[in-house]
């Protein structure tokens, strides 16, 4: 019988909320990025981005899934950008959103014990 291997666990006792408190500065940055994830709707657009092709779509391609208007969307794919978690080009008429690399893992990592 194989014996099982001893979990490794990365150094976790690094992560910013256990290694010292967060400046007011960084908390208000924190704050407003989590508020920016705090939105079922932008979970959802964040995740059919994060899902697609290239972890990139087109705003056309994001109004139907959710069932909201395009405008409607389009405010919450702002939020998501000013947050840094998208990137927004313009093709033409249309509007592409991509997911920025490392943001969620960024999230993960202040929050990780």
């Amino acid at each position: 019988m194989p014996t099982a291997l001893p979990l490794i666990q990365p150094a976790l006792c690094c992560a910013p909320l256990v290694r010292e408190p967060l400046t007011a500065r960084d908390a208000d940055d924190l704050a407003r990025r989590m508020k920016a994830l705090a939105d079922p709707a932008r979970l959802r657009l964040l995740s059919i981005v994060a899902a697609s092709e290239g972890h990139e779509a087109c705003v056309c391609d994001l109004i139907e899934p959710l069932g909201l208007a395009q405008p409607t969307v389009s405010h919450h794919l702002k939020i998501l950008a000013e947050a840094g978690f998208l990137t927004r080009s313009k093709r033409g008429t249309w509007a592409y959103y991509a997911l920025v690399p490392g943001a969620l893992e960024r999230i993960a990592d202040v929050l990780r014990p």
